[in-house]
């Protein structure tokens, strides 16, 4: 016999303690990584200058013809630096983390998941996705809008209605933020073509029409495309480098994600979901294996199908008294407080660090890596070359990335600055000091500054 339905008036207790104690945990441990910062310096321009840049203005590298898109996250991105500083990201990146577990805590109770099972398939998620819920990149946006857009279609999909238009002027503002919005309408094309193409085809067809020229309703209009093409073909996407790395045994959160993330698929293939859930599964198992930056999105996808394998092996009861539930809840919440008006911790170089290059390297771009270039970016400097890495030549990016990965190609880099600030320990740091064209100048716990011998006007030692 069929177990009936936990009644959606049911106290979920246990999942307001999971929420209350991962919005704690983000709250004490965020960090602002690197594909932040840029907007911030980027929208700074923006609002500075009133008009849209038509390449990378603090970095000498040419980066002509690209087409900035995501214009509103940069506007955003600056003034919340300008308003309260770095602690600003990590507001918003709370904030972000909240409407993500808010969102999918909220399509697990419409799928009628009691709530033992939709705490523990949370609490599993949470742990897949942490590094997108514990630093601050400019996926922010889409961690809202993920599952947003996740709680529209699985609700259509059990009650179709005229709702399903509001996908349009979702992708709309979705595009405007952050790149995302492709994975997030290949997700919705899953659902109209598979889904409701075959009870309603005229009405697939034009949302799927209306997502798509929403798509292009952005500064760069037809120029969009290019963007997303530079985005996708960048050598950093090609050749699995940065963020683009695929999923690795060797790294720590790759090992995390594939502990929670392969019960929960398995547990997600258990509950017989549609077949437009089965495809999208499938898509982003390999998306999350070609590039570790998306291990977020299969584990915020495959959460509620999993809970619902779970919910109809038995009936769970959930036991925490409601005095007790409030209590830990308070606690978890005072934590998080704690953790907002901490010092956010830092990463990159020291800002004594950061304005000695600046003063050294004077009217000269500096050569930096990852977050150190981003915040020289911000504080307005000149850098060689840094993020948006898919705004300048594919020989440009090239020759970056084989610096940073300490490759012999990339030595050229460092032949066309004076100043160099790159991360303690790292390949290009140690393949640097062995460099008799460069000196050290000073360091901290985080980065060391090198500045060009006096004697030496070009050339590379290998």
């Amino acid at each position: 016999m069929e177990l009936p339905r936990p009644s959606l008036a049911a106290p979920a207790r246990l999942t307001i303690l999971v929420g209350c104690f991962v919005t704690a945990i983000c709250a004490l441990l965020a960090t602002v990584g690197a594909d932040a910062d840029w907007l911030a310096a980027l929208g700074r321009e923006i609002a500075h200058t009133w008009s849209i840049p038509g390449g990378v203005p603090f970095a000498t590298a040419s980066s002509a013809g690209w087409h900035n898109v995501p214009v509103l996250g940069e506007l955003i991105f600056h003034a919340l630096q300008a308003g309260v500083g770095t602690r600003g990201l990590v507001l918003a990146q709370l904030a972000a983390v909240v409407a993500c577990l808010w969102l999918l805590s909220a399509d697990l109770r419409r799928a009628g998941v009691a709530d033992a099972p939709a705490a523990l398939v949370l609490f599993l998620t949470a742990f897949a996705a942490a590094p997108a819920l514990l630093i601050v990149r400019s996926q922010l946006f889409s961690l809202a809008f993920f599952p947003l857009l996740m709680l529209l279609l699985r609700e259509e999909a059990r009650r179709p209605s005229c709702r399903v238009w509001l996908l349009v002027p979702l992708a709309a503002l979705w595009s405007n933020l952050h790149g995302g919005v492709l994975l997030g309408i290949a997700v919705a094309v899953a659902y109209l073509l598979l889904s409701r193409a075959r009870q309603e085809p005229l009405v697939a067809a034009g949302v799927l029409a209306g997502m798509i020229a929403a798509l292009f309703a952005t500064p760069a209009l037809a120029q969009t495309a290019d963007y997303y093409r530079g985005v996708i073909g960048s050598q950093a996407a090609a050749h699995g480098e940065g963020m683009w790395r695929p999923l690795s045994l060797s790294a720590p959160f790759d090992v995390v994600f594939l502990v929670a993330a392969i019960p929960l698929v398995v547990l997600a293939l258990r509950s017989k979901p549609a077949l437009w859930e089965v495809v999208v599964t499938a898509g982003l198992a390999v998306t999350a294996v070609r590039a570790s930056r998306n291990e977020v999105w299969l584990a915020l996808f495959v959460a509620v199908p999993a809970a619902r394998a779970l919910a109809g092996s038995r009936q769970w009861r959930a036991s925490v008294p409601r005095l007790a539930a409030v209590a830990v809840a308070g606690l978890l919440v005072l934590a998080a407080v704690a953790g907002l008006v901490r010092t956010p911790t830092a990463s990159g170089a020291s800002p004594r660090l950061l304005r000695e290059a600046a003063t050294v390297a004077g009217r000269t771009p500096i050569l930096a890596d990852g977050v150190d270039a981003e915040q020289l970016a911000l504080a307005g400097h000149r850098i060689l070359i840094g993020n948006p890495l898919d705004a300048f030549s594919s020989r440009e990016q090239r020759l970056y990335l084989d610096w940073l990965a300490g490759r012999p190609a990339g030595d050229v880099e460092a032949t066309r600055v004076r100043v160099v600030l790159v991360a303690l320990h790292s390949v290009a740091q140690r393949r640097l000091a062995r460099r008799s064209d460069f000196r050290e100048l000073a360091r901290d716990v985080r980065a060391v500054l090198y500045v060009r011998s006096k004697n030496h006007t070009s050339g590379t030692d290998n």
